[in-house]
C-alpha cells in the first residue's frame, strides 16, 4: 500500500510502498477514507517539534493522527459489535493497555502514545488501531469531517471543558485562530462562554473568528490591548485563557489578562520554558496554569453526536481535499497558509 512516511533520524518525508499491516489480538485494520493534516505534522517534518520516539523502536513512521474510514479486518479478540464495513473514526492515540489507568479504566491516560508519532498513523491506505480507540461514525457525517474530530475539534473541546472547566457565562480568550482555534471558538459558543475574545495577528484569521462566533477579535500587538479586554469583560479580565499557539509571548500576554482565579490552559506545543514574569501577582490572584494534551475517546462520542445532530457545524472546516500522493504539497500549503486553510484532508 502507499503511505506518507517520515524518517525521524534524517528528516526525509515522502511517499513509499509498504506492506499492508495485519491486525493482531484486539486490533482492527481500517481502510482509510480521509486523514487530516495538522500543524503539528508540519512541525514534526520541519524539525521544530523533536524528541519523539516510537514504541517499536522504528525510525521511519507513517504520519497522520486524524483518521476516518471503514473497518476492513478484525484481529482475534475484537468484540462482535465491530464488523467489517463499519464507518469509524480513530482516537488520536491508543491506550498502552499496561498501566493501571488503562487496565482498570480509572481515568485519563497519563501519557497516551500518539498515532503518527509513536507508531504508524493514517496517511496511508490502511491503518492499524486498537478496537478500544475506534468510535462509530454515523452515515450523515462525511468522512472528511469525521477525520478532523480527533484533534482539530476534540483537543480544543477538552482544553475548554476538561482542563479549563468552562462554565456558562465565563469570559474566554483564545490565542491562535487556526485549525484548532476556529473550533475552540465554536465550542466556546456552544458551551455558553461570554464574551469570546479571539487573538490573532492575521486579519483573515480574525475575520474567521468573528464568523465562527467570537464576540471580539484583536490583534495581539495592538495598543491598549489590556484596556480593551478589560472593557469588554466588565473590568475583570478573562476567566479562561487558552494558548493554541505554543509561544512564550502568548503565554505572558494571556497571564496579564486573567481575572482573579483565572486559568491559563496550554495547548500549543513548544520546547521553550514556561516563564511567569509577575509571579507575586500570580499567587495573589490565585491563577492557575494547566497543560493540555489531546482528548479522551469519550469526547469523540460526544462531538460526533453533536455534529450528527446539527449542533456543531463542521461543513466549513475542511478547506481542501487532496490525494494522498500530494501529501508533501498539502504540508507545504498548511505551513505557508496558502488558501487560508482551516484543515486540509488527504484522501487515499
Amino acid at each position: 500500500m502507499r503511505a506518507a512516511r517520515f524518517d525521524l533520524e534524517t528528516g526525509k518525508f515522502g511517499l513509499h510502498e509498504v506492506e499492508v499491516p495485519a491486525p493482531g489480538p484486539g486490533q482492527v485494520l481500517v481502510k482509510v477514507a480521509a486523514a487530516g493534516v495538522c500543524l503539528s505534522d508540519v512541525h514534526i517534518i520541519d524539525g521544530s517539534l523533536t524528541g519523539f520516539r516510537t514504541v517499536t523502536g522504528q525510525t521511519v513512521i507513517t504520519l497522520g493522527h486524524e483518521v476516518a474510514g471503514t473497518i476492513a479486518e478484525l484481529g482475534p479478540g475484537v468484540p462482535e459489535f465491530w464488523q467489517p464495513g463499519a464507518r469509524v473514526v480513530l482516537a488520536a492515540g491508543d491506550r498502552c493497555e499496561r498501566c493501571p489507568n488503562c487496565l482498570f479504566h480509572t481515568g485519563f491516560c497519563l501519557l497516551p502514545p500518539a498515532r503518527g508519532v509513536s507508531y504508524d498513523g493514517g496517511w496511508a491506505e490502511y491503518v492499524l488501531t486498537s478496537h478500544r480507540s475506534v468510535v462509530p461514525l454515523p452515515e450523515n457525517v462525511p468522512f472528511e469531517q469525521g477525520a478532523i474530530i480527533p484533534d482539530a475539534v476534540s483537543t480544543p473541546y477538552a482544553a475548554l471543558l476538561h482542563q479549563g472547566e468552562l462554565s456558562v457565562g465565563e469570559a474566554v480568550g483564545l490565542w491562535g485562530i487556526g485549525g484548532l482555534g476556529v473550533h475552540a471558538v465554536r465550542i466556546a459558543r456552544l458551551a455558553g462562554a461570554a464574551p469570546i475574545i479571539a487573538f490573532d495577528p492575521l486579519p483573515l484569521a480574525r475575520e474567521r473568528a468573528l464568523e465562527a462566533g467570537a464576540d471580539h477579535a484583536f490583534d495581539p500587538a495592538e495598543e491598549d490591548l489590556e484596556a480593551k479586554v478589560r472593557a469588554v469583560t466588565g473590568g475583570l479580565g478573562l476567566d479562561l485563557a487558552v494558548d493554541l499557539v505554543g509561544h512564550p509571548a502568548v503565554r505572558a500576554a494571556a497571564d496579564d489578562l486573567l481575572a482573579p482565579h483565572g486559568k491559563l490552559v496550554l495547548v500549543g506545543m513548544t520546547q521553550a520554558p514556561l516563564h511567569l514574569e509577575h509571579a507575586a501577582r500570580f499567587n495573589v490572584a490565585q491563577h492557575q496554569v494547566r497543560g493540555a494534551w489531546g482528548s479522551e475517546p469519550k469526547d469523540l462520542h460526544t462531538l460526533i453526536r453533536l455534529v450528527a445532530s446539527g449542533r456543531l457545524d463542521l461543513s466549513g472546516s475542511v478547506t481542501e481535499v487532496m490525494p494522498l500522493e500530494e501529501a508533501p504539497e498539502a504540508v507545504h500549503r498548511l505551513a505557508n497558509k496558502i488558501g487560508n486553510p482551516i484543515r486540509i484532508v488527504l484522501k487515499p
